[in-house]
């Protein structure tokens, strides 16, 4: 659950302890996108439902979220491409229909369920594999904005053609804190990958959405950050934007343990990465 308490440092100003009777913190998941990358394997259905491991990818998210505490009843699914086919197999959740997912990206995605960030929430996207145990970690930071990143990441990218370690979102860190998150990190600077999941408390929300509103409003056409528009942004583009503006970001590791699923050579790749030592 969400409490406040007194003496914290800057920073940890709002508790974030999931609790299995805590029916306002969710976890939200961004599925709306159709993975083009994946061609045949997403024609009839949506990337998240692609078998990787042996069973959809969905499942294995599942499986993690559980880890911290979540149920089928915390789940909010933003769905888009092949909406249908992921309601009728898991009518538990609660769905948020992002209808313009054919022109917008993932931040404006996850925007889409502004509804149900407000008390706090963990978000992760639709098409990764990773380790239950991260989860776990994240609820337990008492960081108001949390990032859960793989430090082997670039065991991945060895003989991976179609998605290079340009298209990593790279982060630098000081210790546990956060200094920034873009692409353009060059890869020997990197202190890992961002693996799309994170955890926010109800003021990390707060300032989230915030500034979501304010960049908005600033960039309402042209580029917003490294060439994309706001339109097309992605989410390390805003936290990127509000690092800048001192917000306190942190980050809890896994050391492999994770991989994105973004092309079909991935979902070729993908048994020979899990059962690589990390």
């Amino acid at each position: 659950m969400t409490t406040t308490t007194s003496g914290l440092l800057p920073g940890r100003s709002r508790r974030f302890v999931r609790r299995a009777n805590d029916a306002r913190v969710k976890a939200i998941i961004i599925g709306a996108g159709r993975g083009s990358r994946l061609k045949h394997l997403t024609e009839d259905i949506p990337k998240t439902l692609v078998p990787i491991l042996g069973r959809p990818m969905l499942d294995g998210i599942l499986d993690a979220l559980a880890a911290g505490g979540f149920t089928s009843k915390d789940i909010v699914f933003i769905c888009g491409y092949k909406a249908d086919v992921i309601k009728s197999r898991y009518p538990q959740f609660t769905y948020i229909e992002n209808t313009n997912w054919e022109r917008n990206n993932i931040l404006a995605s996850l925007l889409c369920a502004r509804e149900f960030l407000r008390d706090g929430f963990v978000s992760t996207y639709a098409d990764i594999v990773y380790r239950p145990q991260i989860v776990a970690d994240l609820v337990k930071s008492t960081h108001d904005i949390t990032l859960a990143c793989d430090t082997d990441w670039r065991r991945r990218y060895v003989g991976r053609s179609q998605h290079p370690e340009t298209d990593a979102e790279k982060m630098r860190a000081d210790g546990e804190r956060v200094v920034e998150l873009s692409r353009r990190i060059p890869s020997e600077n990197a202190a890992g990958e961002f693996i799309g999941v994170m955890k926010m408390s109800a003021a990390g929300s707060q300032r989230f959405v915030q500034a979501y509103d304010e960049a908005k409003l600033a960039f309402p056409q042209g580029e917003f950050r490294e060439g994309r528009t706001f339109e097309k942004a992605y989410l390390i583009d805003l936290l990127q934007r509000m690092l800048e503006r001192g917000e306190p970001m942190h980050r809890v590791d896994t050391h492999g343990g994770y991989m994105e699923i973004d092309t079909t050579e991935d979902a070729s790749l993908a048994e020979a990465w899990w059962k690589s030592p990390a």
